[in-house]
């Protein structure tokens, strides 16, 4: 007897690959199955999913990710079987990661260690090692491997139904052949999702699309950047040597070589290629509706000298042929980062789509994403895969540049702050040039060209390395010229929000944790919370006018922000401005600062005209500007915001003022180490993981006000505290984020943020620790390229502890 067709939902998920029935299924283990719908326009699996290769590795240095990988490989190794009763056909036969230079070597080291920290069976081995396991592989120039005991491959379609079955045993209606051929937003606030075989409105729609979810995005006038590549793997004849082993062969990952993966397919040999150049995108504007089951011919000329390699790797495959080609789309956002997340600028439209390795990825992110729809908050950092991460610069154009560079760079070393150049600059400040011409090194944050570094005496390029490389004394320079003179830095990426209207106290005053600025001019640091109490955000709130505020937050948030303040307004009167790309900011620090500026206005400048944590317009090269007196690097300093039109004029004068005075330019890398040598916590730190007290900042909260999510996040039962580390330097390596901390030889948790503090000569870390390890004083140790390092947690900033240099009002003060 046929189901009747649903006409109301609380969630319709549009998609049925391993993405889309993955979220229904924890959908329905968090207790929205029976009011979620899943469609899918033929049948389950039948568009990326199918052809997928379904290798998982614990073998990555996202800490994130790594808790994703890890319940992935629980869940097909027994728990989902166990559950539904559905053959998943799970491979343990784990898997090991090549390594052929001293840099993978680097890299598969730290990679060990936020493995450490996250319980993971792990080893770095010799080729000895390697060979007892896989003896057939050529190791000739092989340094060493990553072996992951627990790694194996399962069948794609077979863990996606049994997905889809205990989806089923929870509730989800899933209905098949069904297309969704449009999705609008109801003036209601509900989403209506229209179908071949009727409508269906909801209070939340999910856009599982896969390779369609773009052109699924551009239903609802939104912009969703992904652009389907594709990649081959192919089968071998059955490979006589294979035929007498009792037990599977570890999945090779030889990234240098092969780029790409081999392994044993039953009797078969498996081999997976990303080539390095010449990648294949198509579907520019749209995926054919008809594409399903679907591969594309091979194209041998594009992947033979990686195919080549391979057989020279595996000669006991050379003489064999080829018995299946499989050649198929994968969705590639312009970081290779999956979509999961809400949609920017609307509500209740969520993304789970643009995810290149669905089944190693799949389950674990769209957990996460049930428990960010059901409970207003992910269990991991959902910073890298907000979809919100985008904003209008990611056109068509610009998608395609950058996963065409994603997809060659799938199989390279991902090296400390590895700068993607393609499709560059895409949002330049009015000094992009100036600084370049000055050897910045950019990077892109939100679009925004920001300087990292100033090239001196040497190539002004990035310099790649898990170590220490000449780029560390370039922002030793810096960090020295602010610490002693002064620094001037172009911050415009930051994002500046203006919320106006008579009720923008009331609204920003129930979203935010600290008291609110009272007076025109005060300046307050806080934070916006999810209603479960974690942090949706940092910002600085400057009051302007009696109902005018200006908010300013990393790049990275504006959206996030502007959604946050348009989705929490009921019905004040209130209007919220992006003013983010029509407005510049500069930032002036060090101890001539005061002299910088006063050569340059005729403001009162002294501690009683103008106070710490104090805002005034000033006139500065004939350009009335906002300057708040506020530093981040701990010294004497402003930030100064003004329109774009006034920012090369502005900064030509504070450098003509300050020449007399050593000025220096500085860049983010140098805004860094002196954040971290002051304990201010930043986005790595504060994040929709933690809770105010967890992120140990309750300082920045109240408690005589309402805000929202207040209760949660005073709660004292913590589960885990940020601690600010000091770690001994080697002088080689001073570790990335993500490297295991361990008391008595136990691992009670993880680092978050690591740098070196050339004014102090030490690493310097926050690391979330179990509550007993992070008391002042504690000695711990931190795995750093495979190494423990002596560390010790401190009790008060490493730099100016007492936080003196900021409020001094003169030179001969702050000498003292």
């Amino acid at each position: 007897m046929a189901t009747e067709f649903p006409n109301q939902a609380r969630v319709v998920i549009v998609g049925g690959g391993v993405m889309g029935v993955g979220l229904a299924y924890h959908l329905g283990h968090e207790g929205w199955g029976a009011e979620t719908v899943l469609l899918e326009k033929a049948e389950l699996t039948s568009g990326s999913t199918w052809h997928a290769a379904g290798q998982i590795t614990h073998s990555t240095s996202s800490f994130g990710l790594g808790k994703c990988v890890d319940y992935n490989i629980g869940l097909y190794s027994g728990g989902l079987e166990a559950e539904t009763g559905q053959p998943v056909t799970w491979h343990g036969c784990g898997s090991f990661r090549l390594a052929y230079t001293e840099d993978e070597m680097d890299w598969l080291r730290h990679t060990l260690s936020v493995g450490r920290s996250l319980g993971f069976n792990i080893e770095l081995v010799g080729p000895e090692e390697i060979a007892k396991l896989h003896p057939f592989y050529n190791l000739d120039g092989v340094l060493g491997a990553l072996h992951t005991p627990d790694d194996g491959h399962v069948d794609p379609t077979n863990v996606t139904m049994a997905m889809a079955a205990g989806a089923r045993q929870k509730g989800v209606h899933i209905i098949r052949q069904c297309r969704a051929t449009n999705i609008t937003q109801l003036p209601s606030g509900e989403w209506q999702v229209e179908t071949e075989k009727g409508t269906i409105t909801c209070e939340h729609v999910v856009n599982a699309g896969g390779t369609y979810a773009r052109q699924m995005g551009e239903w609802s006038g939104l912009q969703l950047p992904m652009t389907s590549m594709t990649h081959h793997y192919f089968v071998t004849e059955p490979v006589p040597e294979f035929e007498a082993l009792d037990t599977e062969l570890p999945v090779i990952r030889d990234d240098k070589k092969v780029s790409g993966y081999i392994r044993m397919e039953q009797k078969r040999g498996l081999i997976g290629i990303y080539e390095k150049e010449n990648p294949n995108s198509v579907w520019h504007d749209h995926c054919p509706w008809d594409y399903e089951n679907w591969l594309f011919d091979a194209d041998y000329d594009r992947v033979m000298p990686y195919l080549e390699e391979s057989l020279n790797r595996m000669p006991i495959f050379a003489e064999l042929g080829i018995q299946r080609e499989v050649h198929g789309a994968i969705s590639h956002p312009p970081d290779g980062n999956p979509l999961i997340g809400p949609a920017p600028g609307v509500r209740n439209y969520w993304c789970c789509c643009g995810t290149q390795i669905g089944i190693g990825w799949g389950p674990g992110l769209t957990r996460e994403l049930a428990r960010w729809m059901v409970h207003g908050a992910a269990d991991i950092s959902m910073r890298d895969y907000d979809p919100r991460r985008f904003g209008s610069y990611a056109t068509k154009d610009w998608q395609v540049i950058k996963a065409e560079e994603d997809y060659c760079l799938r199989h390279e070393i991902p090296f400390p702050h590895f700068n993607r150049l393609a499709g560059r600059p895409i949002k330049p400040s009015p000094l992009h040039e100036l600084l370049h011409a000055k050897g910045a090194v950019h990077e892109e944050v939100y679009g925004f060209e920001r300087p990292r570094f100033f090239a001196k005496g040497i190539a002004q390029q990035d310099h790649y390395s898990f170590n220490r490389t000449p780029v560390d004394d370039m922002v030793a320079n810096e960090v020295r010229a602010v610490r002693d003179r002064v620094g001037i830095m172009d911050v415009t990426a930051f994002t500046k929000v203006l919320v106006s209207g008579p009720d923008a106290y009331a609204l920003l005053d129930r979203l935010t944790a600290n008291r609110m600025p009272q007076k025109t001019g005060s300046i307050t640091l806080t934070h916006m919370l999810s209603r479960g109490g974690r942090i949706e955000l940092e910002t600085t709130i400057v009051r302007m006018a009696d109902d005018k505020f200006y908010l300013v937050c990393a790049a990275f948030f504006e959206q996030r922000l502007l959604d946050h303040l348009t989705h929490q307004k009921a019905d004040e009167d209130v209007t919220i401005t992006s003013l983010s790309s029509d407005w510049s900011a500069l930032s002036l620090n060090g101890p001539r600062a005061r002299d910088v500026l006063a050569a340059c206005t005729d403001a009162d400048l002294s501690n009683a005209g103008f106070r710490w944590l104090s805002a005034q317009q000033i006139t500065v090269a004939s350009h009335e500007i906002w300057a708040f007196r506020m530093s981040y690097a701990g010294e004497l300093g402003w930030e100064f915001h003004m329109p774009n039109a006034a920012c090369l004029d502005v900064y030509s004068a504070l450098w003509a003022a300050g020449a007399p005075h050593g000025i220096a330019d500085y860049g983010s890398f140098a805004m860094n180490a002196m954040r971290m040598e002051k304990g201010f916590k930043g986005a790595g730190e504060l994040t929709n993981e933690v809770t105010l007290a967890e992120a140990d900042v309750l300082r920045f909260a109240r408690t005589d006000k309402n805000y929202l999510g207040r209760d949660a996040t005073l709660d004292p039962n913590l589960r885990w505290i940020c601690a600010y580390l000091e770690i001994a330097p080697d002088g080689k390596a001073d570790g990335h984020g993500g490297e295991a901390v361990l008391l008595d030889g136990k691992v009670v948790g993880s680092t978050a943020s690591v740098a070196y503090g050339p004014t102090v000569g030490k690493i310097l870390a926050f690391a979330y620790l179990k509550p007993d390890a992070a008391k002042p004083g504690t000695a711990l140790e931190v795995i750093i390229h495979g190494a423990p390092r002596p560390a010790k947690v401190l009790g008060a900033p490493a730099y100016d502890p007492e936080s003196l240099l900021p409020r001094t009002d003169s030179i001969k003060e702050a000498a003292e």
